[in-house]
């Protein structure tokens, strides 16, 4: 039996304690690390790369949602704290699951439930944490059809919404699955999973995404586009 891997993030020793032992009755949960700030976090997550996280929201100088965004990829998230007041900002980014401290062991069983239900679907592409003013986003990478430049930003379309992230282009495009994403021009990225056709207009591709949208190919990337594109 495969095990799930699980980091638990909280500044309160107490508090990862209580979960180390709520988890001591589910043996297809393995703990492989524990941090108290965001920092220690970040760095256990790039050498273990767990697939699961509880995490304090609530911490001292970076919080719980800080770490989230600072990632390049991000886990599916279990948040833990002693504050209702981030209960619906933690459902509007699509969480796991909020748990509210002291946790009952009822209301930890359900959250278990939902991890084994998730994770046993996981998107291989991934997902991120984008923080757009004042909403918070998990955005599966698989859901994502076009991407736009946007000065110092990257525009996010998701579904029927957009988010704005702060990232060039070109960082994204280094970081995404090149199987799944296609540069199409200097402005945008597209998603091959939401092409519906693929047309030539006075020897310019234009490409049509099961969204509506229309978008051009630049001269410069319309032949990789043809040799991408017959390759998958």
């Amino acid at each position: 039996m495969k095990k799930i891997r699980i980091l638990i993030v909280d500044d309160e020793r107490a508090a990862r304690n209580e979960i180390k032992r709520l988890l001591a009755n589910y043996p297809d949960f393995e703990i492989i690390g524990e941090a108290a700030n965001a920092d220690d976090a970040i760095k256990m997550m790039g050498e273990q790369a767990p697939d699961l996280l509880f995490l304090d929201i609530q911490m001292p100088e970076k919080s719980g949602f800080d770490l989230l965004e600072s990632l390049e990829q991000v886990p599916p998230v279990i948040f833990t704290t002693a504050y209702d007041q981030y209960a619906v900002k933690a459902f509007e980014v699509s969480a796991l699951d909020y748990l509210v401290k002291p946790i009952r062991e009822e209301r930890f069983e359900k959250a278990i439930l939902q991890a084994r239900l998730r994770l046993g679907k996981a998107d291989p592409a991934g997902q991120i944490f984008v923080k757009d003013r004042q909403q918070y986003h998990f955005i599966q990478w698989s859901s994502v059809h076009l991407i736009e430049s946007m000065d110092n930003y990257a525009r996010i379309f998701f579904g029927d919404k957009n988010v704005f992230m702060k990232s060039s282009l070109n960082q994204l495009e280094d970081k995404l699955n090149s199987e799944l994403f296609f540069r199409i021009n200097r402005a945008q990225i597209i998603n091959r999973q939401y092409i519906q056709a693929i047309t030539t207009v006075d020897g310019r591709l234009k490409i049509i995404l099961n969204t509506g949208a229309r978008l051009e190919v630049s001269e410069r990337q319309s032949a990789k586009f043809r040799h991408w594109a017959a390759s998958k």
